[in-house]
């Protein structure tokens, strides 16, 4: 049986607005880092206001071994925001069923890497069941004490700026 290359994937390169400009392989999406993709971000949030936050495996191209507040990752060619998160959010944490709130859109980029994203919520108290290989690691943290948990460990490099900002309005919010 042979192993499936996640660098042949397919990727969709879009402008600012999110109109598919070409449709490149994973590979070369990431050999140019200006070709600006799709991707999503789904926050598990127990019902005390708890973060479930991972830690990425070490195989993974970007930020191995890293820790990432949401679960999620590149959509898929012609894939909806709502069905890359819920496949992300299925893939990454086992959890399946569950209600995505939609916190909004996000740009983000770096010399790296240029995306468009979505940022959705869960509230979810139930187990989480990582199955795929993606995340080795677990742990919950207050949404008031982000920043201090930010500080003390290695991240990726964009959910801690694109996600606290909407994940707090939405929790005073509610």
């Amino acid at each position: 049986m042979s192993v499936p290359d996640p660098g042949a994937e397919l990727v969709e390169i879009v402008d600012e607005d999110g109109v598919v400009l070409e449709v490149v392989t994973r590979r070369e999406m990431r050999a140019r880092p200006q070709a600006r993709h799709r991707c999503t971000y789904v926050v598990v949030v127990r019902t005390d206001g708890r973060v479930v936050v991972h830690q990425r495996a070490a195989w993974k191209d970007v930020s191995p071994s890293a820790w990432d507040l949401a679960f999620g990752g590149v959509c898929g060619v012609g894939e909806s925001w709502v069905v890359s998160a819920t496949r992300e959010l299925e893939e990454e944490a086992g959890l399946v069923g569950l209600d995505l709130l939609d916190l909004g859109p996000v740009r983000w980029g770096d010399d790296r890497v240029a995306l468009l994203g979505r940022v959705f919520v869960t509230v979810h108290d139930g187990p989480l069941a990582p199955a795929d290989g993606e995340v080795v690691a677990l742990d919950e943290v207050p949404v008031d004490q982000l920043d201090a948990w930010m500080a003390s460990r290695p991240l990726v490099d964009d959910t801690p700026v694109v996600v606290p900002p909407l994940l707090r309005d939405w929790w005073r919010s509610r």
